[in-house]
């Protein structure tokens, strides 16, 4: 018997088992669970406060070593916001929107494309990077544009003709698939993004999706990428704070600013050597950005400023995050 078969035991196949069946785990999930397996293994009663950090890596050490021969693997990353470690059980080579259309039907994954389409082409401008998605929004991209086919930016389609398009209450059960299957997160807010797991594994999808060069743009013009990653962590910021200067492309997580700023001595943006204000942000809060609308309301109405709230994000037309 090698060494290796030595290590893998009971315990490690009883966490692998339910580490696939949640798909993520946090430390203090994974403390209650690993402390049942123990408490089973060894037969002695085990604490969860006595499962400690490097019982969970010593656990997902050996889980890899065992599935990485069929391509997956357990990774990990922080949550944007609260700064958790989240660990998350992903397929390391093959397209992850291939692997999601093993267990949704066409016109689902059609649906789902248009959705992140949304998010980070029609929500995500030079002006306000949004990157999310009201449930109101995305319900109605249940049926596919009449063309029935676009392009993207590196000219793949993702949305296809041939699908019929989804009723609106199998939209809203879609939705509510993709957040129990941990590919979405919803905010108290009402908006949906995409969640830490779906930004380990789509990381690659997404950058080759919407980053790659518009054909439509000259070539001597630059299109700024609309995946961008924190200066300071280098993970991928969908929620967090911008450079004030709108053609800078620096990021960073709001978890990530007071250490940063604190081990850079300096409030300047660290790429343009602007002044970080701290109050021009990515994500939902973007949408709360006043704006001044230059678009007729109605028939004596004056141009003023316009207001996109958070809290009632649908009030606003679809096309004020559309281009400036």
């Amino acid at each position: 018997m090698s060494a290796d078969d030595e290590q893998w035991n009971d315990s490690n196949r009883a966490f692998l088992q339910a580490f696939m069946a949640r798909s993520t785990l946090t430390l203090d999930e994974a403390k209650p669970l690993l402390a049942a397996i123990q408490t089973t293994y060894e037969k002695k009663e085990i604490l969860p406060e006595d499962i400690t950090e490097a019982d969970l890596n010593a656990h997902i050490a050996a889980a890899n070593t065992r599935i990485s021969p069929f391509d997956l693997e357990i990774r990990s990353t922080f949550h944007q916001t609260t700064r958790k470690r989240v660990y998350a059980f992903v397929n390391s080579t093959s397209d992850p929107i291939i692997q999601l259309a093993t267990i949704h039907t066409a016109e689902e994954i059609s649906f789902l494309k248009r959705v992140l389409d949304a998010m980070f082409e029609t929500y995500n401008t030079p002006r306000h990077e949004v990157m999310a998605i009201t449930s109101m929004q995305a319900v109605r991209l249940h049926k596919a544009p009449d063309s029935g086919r676009r392009e993207t930016q590196n000219g793949s389609a993702t949305q296809g003709s041939a699908t019929q398009g989804l009723k609106m209450v199998e939209a809203e059960k879609m939705l509510r698939t993709l957040l129990d299957e941990g590919w979405f997160e919803k905010s108290t807010k009402g908006y949906y993004t995409l969640s830490p797991r779906a930004l380990m594994e789509l990381r690659g999808w997404l950058i080759e999706t919407y980053n790659d060069a518009d054909d439509e743009v000259d070539d001597d013009e630059e299109r700024p990428p609309r995946i961008k990653q924190c200066v300071a962590c280098k993970e991928t910021v969908t929620m967090g704070q911008r450079c004030s200067k709108r053609s800078c492309n620096c990021r960073l997580h709001d978890i990530c600013t007071q250490n940063f700023f604190r081990m850079q001595r300096s409030n300047d943006c660290p790429v343009c050597k602007t002044e970080w204000t701290g109050n021009v942000f990515v994500g939902e809060r973007a949408a709360s950005t006043n704006k001044s609308s230059g678009r007729r309301s109605g028939a004596g109405s004056n141009a003023n400023t316009s207001r996109v709230t958070v809290n009632d994000p649908d009030q606003n037309s679809d096309a004020d995050d559309v281009e400036d």
